[in-house]
């Protein structure tokens, strides 16, 4: 039986599978002119990364985390300077004692001892009704028996604490908005694919209906070609909606409105930066990624903690120590009786006061804040422990997930080949009536999926080896999540035969709630 295929038809339908195999074929719906519209604004990876850090609310909490921490650096610091302040006061007397001598002076008493006493330049100052004081008052803690010390540690280890938690928040938007960038790549991709196999399918139902005017196939071969094509609509259109979904995604990461359009510039076909083996990922500066236990950033943080801890129980237990405070006072007072008194009638006065201070009884209080310090101190060193435990797993995992994309990265290379030289085959077998429509339908779904296949290993591979660069910085936990993604992400593809299909979204993380255990981890310091 002979079907009335053309040379240039099978070429075409061919040529269009085969692109979308390897990233590049656009939809014949998009090849169709359109109505002028709006340019999109072509968006790269490095250009959405930027723009996420600067308008995310993660980074900006994070940043005000290191600024409080700084604040609370510079009111510890203060501690062993001494203490100035400056004062006015004005005191009005309404009735005082010093009145009944000024009345037993004036009142003609025959005692001339009481009424040389109420006259006396003393008495009048004892008795004057208003008191105008220009004082400084100083204060300077000598010995505090290493308190001061101490709470100078808490805040140096806080906010060592909070710029490890800006810099694990910056981590954590970099990676998430890859992963939000590829995944929109990624969709956009399977829309191309489901596009290009419904045009493949409408090309392959106009044939066999022509075929089925002229006498040349059957009834049933007709209504095979038509279930076939009616079957991947809903496939396009589910395509379709997921990639608007990615891209709305992206755009709400980066606040861009939901109304302009953008085109991804950054392509899953660029494999320049895919990398061959775990070994060969490194940082922005070119050294290779830090994956020891002790680097990560969570473990870091958990280490300035049991600092902060061992310095609350050297404060707890210096409280059984005295301390010795020095302060001074100096004044200029004035006795005016109505207006201010020029500078002659101010009056200098000052003092110095030397305070030792010991505990001698606090109810066995200081015994309670030694073994609440040091309960704090043991958890802290345990946790630091089982946190270290878990980020060395975490790091094992994360090269383990680059190096299991690499190996499907790898396969799926040759698959994609395979499927389009078995799609060419089996198109060229039907042409020839040695083969049936099930058969041209099958190569056509195994060729989906091997695109398919091929454009989520692309996605995964760029997205495991930014994971692992970033790897330093990242909270735990990320690996798994990113695993639980990747594995959605590469789901079964539905095809021309079955209809349906599914594209998992990886799950995200909020920078905002990653960042707010390490920006605002922060101790408030111990005071004298």
């Amino acid at each position: 039986m002979t079907h009335p295929f053309t040379h240039r038809g099978r070429t075409l339908a061919a040529a269009v599978l085969i692109g979308a195999a390897a990233g590049g074929a656009p939809s014949l719906a998009a090849q169709a002119p359109t109505a002028a519209a709006p340019a999109a604004r072509p968006l790269t990876l490095d250009e959405a990364l930027h723009l996420a850090e600067e308008r995310s609310e993660g980074v900006r909490i994070a940043r005000a985390g290191v600024l409080r921490a700084r604040g609370q650096q510079y009111q510890a610091r203060s501690q062993y300077m001494p203490q100035f302040n400056g004062a006015v006061t004005f005191v009005k007397t309404l009735q005082s004692q010093f009145d009944a001598l000024s009345k037993v002076g004036g009142g003609g008493a025959p005692d001339t001892s009481s009424s040389s006493l109420a006259n006396s330049p003393i008495a009048k100052i004892f008795a004057s009704r208003q008191t105008l004081t220009l004082g400084i008052n100083g204060q300077w803690n000598i010995f505090a028996g290493g308190r001061i010390v101490a709470a100078n540690r808490i805040a140096g280890a806080s906010r060592r604490s909070a710029e490890i938690g800006l810099a694990s928040a910056l981590a954590s938007l970099q990676l998430q908005v890859t992963e939000a960038y590829y995944d929109a790549a990624l969709a956009e991709q399977l829309a191309t694919i489901a596009d290009s196999a419904l045009a493949q399918s409408e090309r392959t139902l106009s044939q066999v209906t022509l075929a089925k005017n002229v006498g040349n196939t059957s009834e049933f071969e007709l209504l095979r070609a038509q279930v076939t094509r009616d079957n991947q609509r809903p496939t396009v259109i589910q395509r379709r909606t997921q990639r608007d979904i990615a891209l709305l995604r992206l755009k709400q990461l980066l606040d861009i409105p939901a109304d302009d359009s953008i085109t991804l510039a950054s392509a899953l076909s660029d494999t320049t930066s895919l990398v061959t083996f775990a070994s060969d990922v490194s940082v922005a500066d070119g050294t290779l990624a830090d994956t020891s236990a002790e680097s990560r950033a969570q473990v870091r943080q958990v280490a300035e903690a049991v600092k902060v801890q061992q310095s609350q129980f050297r404060i707890a237990r210096a409280q059984r120590l005295p301390g010795l405070a020095l302060s001074t006072q100096y004044g200029r007072i004035a006795y005016p009786s109505s207006g201010l008194p020029p500078w002659d009638q101010y009056y200098p006065n000052w003092t110095v006061t030397a305070t030792l201070s010991v505990p001698l009884f606090t109810g066995g209080r200081i015994t309670g804040d030694e073994m609440v310090a040091r309960a704090n101190l043991t958890e802290a060193r345990e946790n630091y422990q089982q946190t270290k435990e878990l980020a060395a797993l975490d790091s094992r995992a994360a090269i383990a997930d680059l190096e299991q994309a690499v190996a499907a990265w790898k396969a799926s290379s040759g698959t994609s080949e395979q499927a389009a030289k078995a799609y060419r085959i089996a198109e060229v077998r039907y042409n020839e009536g040695i083969s049936t429509q099930l058969e041209l339908s099958e190569s056509r779904l195994l060729l989906e999926q091997a695109a398919a296949n091929r454009a989520s290993a692309a996605r995964n591979l760029k997205v495991a080896q930014v994971r692992l660069a970033l790897i330093r910085d990242l909270p735990l936990g990320t690996v798994q999540q990113g695993a639980a993604g990747a594995a959605a992400s590469s789901g079964s593809f539905g095809g021309a035969g079955s209809g349906t299909g599914t594209q998992g979204s990886t799950q995200q993380t909020s920078p905002q709630a990653q960042s707010a255990s390490g920006a605002n981890n922060t101790t408030s310091f111990g005071g004298q």
